[in-house]
């Protein structure tokens, strides 16, 4: 028990100068409860014992005392009591990534359901859901590039980046050199063991004044390794070809072309690798085999995780308060 309180702390502490008020409570309550109690005068010491032994004479004085806790215990809970739970050891991996992700029109390509971008979209959330105590930041780009999130231990802000990508935000073409450049530069001061970029492409480097295997130089030169994927079925595939005056895109039958000589080459110049996606399946094993690839335990940090209490000693007063007015008006109701 004594363990047990020891691990209890208070989140605002100051509510508790509230109790110097208490004996000024308890003195207004004492001199009213006097004032509107009414004596009974006695004609012997026989009807006075008697008195004494009856049960409601002997509870009625913690009526009054039910009030004084209740008032106690509110204070208690302003004050916010937290139990702090079992400390936890993380094994924190130390690892910045930073996802890079194609926003080209081929991206809409209906050779995933529903298509290219919605599936890698989802794959990466799952991805970055495994990556518990990792910094992770997103970069797009097409015809340019542009960074949504730089690294970031919130999770939740970043997911809702990657959910908000759509094709169309940016210049179209696809320049693969300017994204991977742009997330070279975005991880290239971090002070992290690993340092790793995931380049997700449909297409052929098109677009852009950096070239991708400049590009990747630059990440050898700060020790950034680069995962590079290729992402399309084989064949050909429904893919948008032209837009109408209204912006809507039209779909027709293309060939998927991907550059796998370039995305192998700048993956393996940073001690990378290159992988081929060409369904939902075969890119969650990708991320899969990434995310095994990618676990190098720095050190062990402690967590301490903490549990409000606060509701417990609300409910406790509200309750006593409750008992003692249906008492007051059934038990020991009083006789006008």
């Amino acid at each position: 028990m004594i363990e047990l309180i020891k691990e209890i702390s208070f989140k605002n502490p100051y509510y508790l100068l509230l109790w110097a008020v208490f004996p000024l409570i308890y003195f207004i309550l004492n001199k009213f409860y006097r004032s509107n109690t009414e004596s009974i005068n006695l004609p012997d010491s026989d009807a006075l014992f008697k008195l004494k032994k009856n049960w409601r004479v002997k509870i009625f004085p913690f009526l009054i005392f039910s009030r004084y806790l209740a008032f106690f215990l509110f204070i208690l809970a302003l004050a916010r009591p937290q139990l702090a739970l079992q400390e936890e050891k993380v094994n924190a991996e130390g690892i910045d990534i930073m996802l890079t992700v194609d926003l080209s029109s081929s991206m809409l390509a209906q050779d995933f359901k529903p298509d290219r971008l919605e599936v890698c979209k989802r794959v990466a959330s799952r991805f970055i859901d495994k990556r518990k105590y990792d910094r992770l930041g997103l970069v797009s780009f097409s015809g340019e590039a542009f960074t949504p999130c730089p690294l970031t231990s919130d999770h939740d802000i970043l997911k809702e980046y990657l959910a908000n990508l759509q094709c169309g935000m940016l210049e179209d073409g696809t320049a693969i050199g300017m994204g991977l450049g742009t997330a070279v530069n975005r991880i290239k001061d971090s002070d992290a063991k690993s340092k790793v970029i995931i380049l997700l492409t449909d297409g052929v480097n098109n677009a852009g004044y950096l070239k991708p295997v400049t590009a990747a130089e630059i990440a050898l030169k700060y020790n950034v390794k680069v995962y590079t994927i290729g992402v399309g079925s084989s064949g050909a595939a429904l893919t948008p070809v032209s837009r109408r005056s209204d912006g809507a895109y039209i779909f027709g039958l293309a060939q998927v072309e991907i550059d796998e000589r370039l995305l192998r080459e700048m993956a393996t110049l940073t001690g990378g690798k290159y992988y081929r996606a060409t369904n939902e399946r075969s890119l969650e094993n990708i991320y899969t085999e990434i995310d095994n690839l990618e676990k190098t335990t720095l050190e062990v940090t402690r967590y301490k995780r903490f549990k409000d209490l606060y509701v417990w000693f609300v409910g406790f007063a509200l309750f006593l308060l409750i008992t003692e007015r249906c008492l007051k008006i059934t038990v020991f109701r009083s006789t006008p």
